[in-house]
């Protein structure tokens, strides 16, 4: 199990409140995948930067898929490209691979959907493992779930990734997902104006 399925699991959950944006979890799904490939040794990082290693092979489609869009030619790509470039519309990828393979089913009760079919994750081992590991706030999917608003902001006595690189990752996540929010107030003021001059006096 990957930590970017296991943070889609997490937000996916009938009784996560709040209800996670479909853009906030992509930034946050393109930086867990970061970290699956740092963890498998097929990726480090120069700073801000992401190094690929020699082509690896992955059991998990999606991961193999994250390293083939690697940039593999220098100057190497900032993990924040990284983020918006990988991330795009990357939560409704997640949501099809988990229903071709029978992960997730049409809920049948409430409100938490991307698109018009709200859909809830299957009683597997894969979505136990998930839950057990966020129940005891694994400090890497705890500061993942934190990007996108789940669970609120660790506390300072809360553990964190004791990687820095992963740091790194979990900071430039959070920093993508407050720029996304920026710009959607923004759009929500420039509409609103919009429609005030239409309106007129």
């Amino acid at each position: 199990m990957t930590m970017a399925k296991d943070l889609f699991i997490i937000a996916m959950d009938p009784g996560q409140e709040p209800a996670v944006g479909q853009g906030d979890l992509s930034l946050a799904l393109a930086g867990a995948e970061l970290i699956d490939l740092l963890g498998a040794g097929a990726v480090t990082l120069d700073g801000d930067r992401v190094v690929p290693g020699a082509p690896s092979a992955f059991d998990d489609r999606l991961l193999g898929e994250a390293s083939e869009r690697l940039a593999r030619q220098t100057p190497y790509e900032r993990v924040e490209d990284w983020l918006w470039r990988r991330g795009e519309g990357l939560a409704a990828v997640y949501q099809a691979a988990l229903e071709s393979n029978g992960e997730l089913i049409p809920a049948r009760s409430g409100r938490l959907s991307f698109g018009a079919r709200r859909m809830e994750p299957v009683d597997t081992p894969a979505r136990r493992g998930a839950v057990d590991r966020w129940e005891r706030q694994e400090p890497v999917l705890a500061a993942l779930a934190s990007v996108v608003g789940i669970g609120g902001d660790p506390s300072d006595d809360a553990p964190g990734p004791d990687d820095e690189a992963v740091t790194v990752v979990v900071a430039a996540a959070h920093d993508a997902v407050m720029e996304l929010e920026a710009v959607r107030q923004r759009r929500t003021i420039e509409n609103s104006a919009f429609a005030n001059l239409w309106r007129g006096p």
